[in-house]
């Protein structure tokens, strides 16, 4: 078994990354982006999965540039049955539980627009995600200042902190 490092491409960090694991990449890639359209008016995005057999990415989306990072980013993962999901005009809170909800998502590894490094495993048969580094690593515990900025914020952005 040989361990790799897959950096995931996101110019200037600029869209919403989501990462999971599904199956039956035949029906999974058109409906899961028909679900995320429907769940935000206005999105743009794009969904590339890994099918198995035959060994090959699908990808669907209503942005060209998206369409490309998505299948750019899948292919280099190389993964069966995984899938990256690249988004603008909503954020992944507005909606993994669509991601998540779908029947044939099994997991969801990530959604950031962090830098992004998939953990790969290669065996003999293929390969498999072991785990996502999503950004940098933290070095110190937040102040009362920082505290103050993160719930202002998170009250601009319409949320109550009850």
């Amino acid at each position: 078994m040989e361990l790799k490092v897959v950096k995931i491409e996101n110019p200037d960090l600029k869209y919403q990354i989501i990462i999971g694991q599904g199956n039956f990449a035949v029906f999974t890639t058109d409906d899961l982006y028909s679900a995320l359209i429907k769940a935000v008016p206005g999105i743009k995005c794009a969904v590339a999965m890994n099918e198995a057999a035959p060994k090959l990415t699908r990808v669907t989306g209503n942005d060209e540039e998206l369409k490309e990072l998505a299948a750019k980013n899948a292919l280099n993962i190389g993964a069966s049955h995984v899938f990256v999901v690249v988004s603008s005009n909503a954020f992944p809170i507005n909606i993994l539980n669509t991601v998540k909800s779908h029947p044939a998502v099994c997991n969801v590894f990530v959604g950031s627009a962090n830098p992004i490094e998939v953990v790969v495993a290669e065996t003999e048969l293929g390969r498999a995600v072991l785990g996502v580094v999503d950004g940098d690593a933290v070095n110190r515990i937040e102040n009362d200042d920082e505290k103050r900025e993160r719930r202002e914020l998170y009250r601009k952005l319409g949320y109550k902190l009850d």
